[in-house]
């Protein structure tokens, strides 16, 4: 691995773990807010953003950065990280450990990079997604840095699948294995990645809740399906992504794309 790769993977990992380990002295106490969009934001969130923005500032200079709680404009840079400080800000605010820290390093648009801290699991998953970008670089997806595929089973009923809070609707029709709702928009793709389910569905992720996973789950073999016309990536330069949502699918083979596509279809987005 080249000294660029192995620098970014490094900074991660340090910098995930002394975050993660002043949250987890908040966790299950912070005080929770509601945001304009209806989701939770805490005092934690808002040191957590500042923490992980100003590490990078130090660490990548010439790198922009987008994140949730601060800066929501993407940048001219050609290496832009996305961070989103607490994944599962509900779950953290209520003493639920499903929650992580999500770094997202993309270049020229799209990300090739992703980095998902859970401190109360225990758990730090990461992944390169060379994609289009034509960069030298690793390649895989890793949980604890040990290389993870995703499930090639046949379903079954007795299989899992994760919706997200938004998505219960989709009930209204039989659901061909069983449902699982995690809050955590991050940890419900990994979960795929690491071949705990076959697929999940997010109706409303905004880009730092995607921005990570999308590198490690396709680097785990998981096929992504943007449940909208247009492309996610690359991001444009100047865009404000506030208030943007992207409905995503994400099935772990592409044998179950036909089955579990159009249970989803209700998410599409036409425009």
């Amino acid at each position: 691995m080249s000294d660029f790769w192995t620098q970014i993977l490094d900074f991660a990992k340090t910098t995930t773990a002394r975050v993660g380990a002043q949250l987890l002295q908040d966790f299950g106490q912070a005080q929770a807010a509601e945001k304009a969009d209806g989701s939770l934001v805490t005092q934690s969130d808002r040191w957590a953003d500042d923490a992980l923005r100003r590490a990078i500032a130090q660490a990548f200079p010439n790198h922009g950065v987008l994140s949730e709680e601060v800066e929501h404009i993407f940048p001219a840079n050609d290496w832009c990280w996305i961070i989103d400080p607490i994944d599962g800000t509900t779950n953290f605010a209520r003493g639920l450990p499903i929650w992580g820290i999500s770094l997202g390093l993309l270049y020229q648009g799209t990300p090739v990079f992703g980095y998902v801290h859970l401190p109360p699991l225990g758990q730090s998953f990461h992944g390169y997604w060379r994609g289009e970008s034509g960069l030298e670089m690793p390649t895989g997806a890793f949980l604890n840095d040990r290389p993870i595929h995703t499930n090639t089973d046949a379903l079954t009923s007795n299989h899992c699948f994760s919706l997200c809070t938004r998505s219960t609707a989709l009930l209204k029709n039989p659901f061909p294995c069983k449902i699982r709702m995690l809050g955590a928009t991050t940890y419900n793709f990994l979960t795929i990645a690491a071949g705990a389910t076959l697929g999940g569905v997010e109706a409303t992720p905004k880009i730092w809740d995607i921005a990570a996973v999308w590198a490690i789950v396709q680097a785990a073999g998981a096929v992504w399906i943007p449940l909208e016309p247009k492309p996610i990536f690359p991001l444009q330069v100047g865009k404000d992504y506030s208030d943007r949502a992207y409905p995503t699918l994400v099935v772990s083979q592409p044998a179950l794309v036909p089955t579990f596509l159009p249970l989803v279809q209700a998410l599409r987005r036409e425009k």
